[in-house]
């Protein structure tokens, strides 16, 4: 597995948990608006300082008695071609194990759920599945999306709300996902984005994404802005 960061501690990233959150390195969508652009751009990735494997499982074991989760993000860890071996290990040091996936490959999700390597997961939702701006392959967005909402564990699904997304963009979405345990719709941030153009950009404000969510209400368990 190769990493390009971890966050010693965080109370908000696994809900209800205290965890750290590893952060693997590559990714196959070029999101304009993503703020990780170290850990995806190839000619990047080859400048930020890598950590190894066995370094992030020696500090999981450091603090086995603090911890209670690792959340799995990236980029996108479903291209680690040693990611399954690697939650192996994560779990045999019992810890719960939240994957953040951007849904593009549901044959890794699928084993994933089926050696049951995850308690929670998480997916980003990029845009409306005819959008095209971002997805090429629907068919396994819309696969990833089925796989998890019949996986029987707690999941959630979230939009960045960059600034072409609309509000009936996200109706949209919403329509295509409902009915659902979680979805959040997360304000864009103009800070350190993939595209710098965007830094001159704005999304959706936090009160109108809140209006958006009270709307929305009837199709999750949870709807919310944050």
């Amino acid at each position: 597995m190769l990493f390009g960061g971890i966050q010693k501690l965080t109370l908000v990233d696994y809900p209800g948990k205290v965890a750290a959150t590893l952060f693997t390195v590559g990714c196959n969508l070029r999101c304009p608006f993503c703020h990780n652009p170290e850990i995806v751009l190839p000619d990047l990735i080859l400048k930020h300082p890598v950590i190894s494997e066995k370094e992030i499982l020696d500090f999981l074991e450091s603090r086995k008695d603090f911890l209670s989760g690792v959340c799995v993000t990236g980029g996108e860890p479903t291209l680690q071609t040693d990611l399954l071996d690697f939650l192996r290990k994560i779990k045999k040091m019992k810890f719960l194990i939240k994957l953040d996936t951007n849904g593009t490959n549901p044959d890794i999700l699928k084993k994933v759920l089926k050696d049951k390597l995850a308690d929670y997961i998480a997916m980003d939702i990029k845009e409306p599945l005819d959008k095209k701006f971002i997805y090429s392959d629907i068919s396994a967005i819309k696969k990833s999306i089925d796989l998890i909402k019949k996986s029987g564990l707690p999941y959630e699904f979230r939009t960045t709300v960059y600034p072409s997304l609309t509000a009936a963009d996200l109706w949209q979405i919403a329509e295509e996902i409902k009915p659902a345990q979680k979805y959040y719709l997360q304000e864009f941030s103009p800070i350190k984005n993939l595209d710098a153009s965007f830094s001159q950009l704005r999304g959706l404000s936090k009160a109108e994404l809140t209006e958006l969510c009270l709307q929305m209400k009837p199709f999750f368990e949870i709807c919310q802005a944050r």
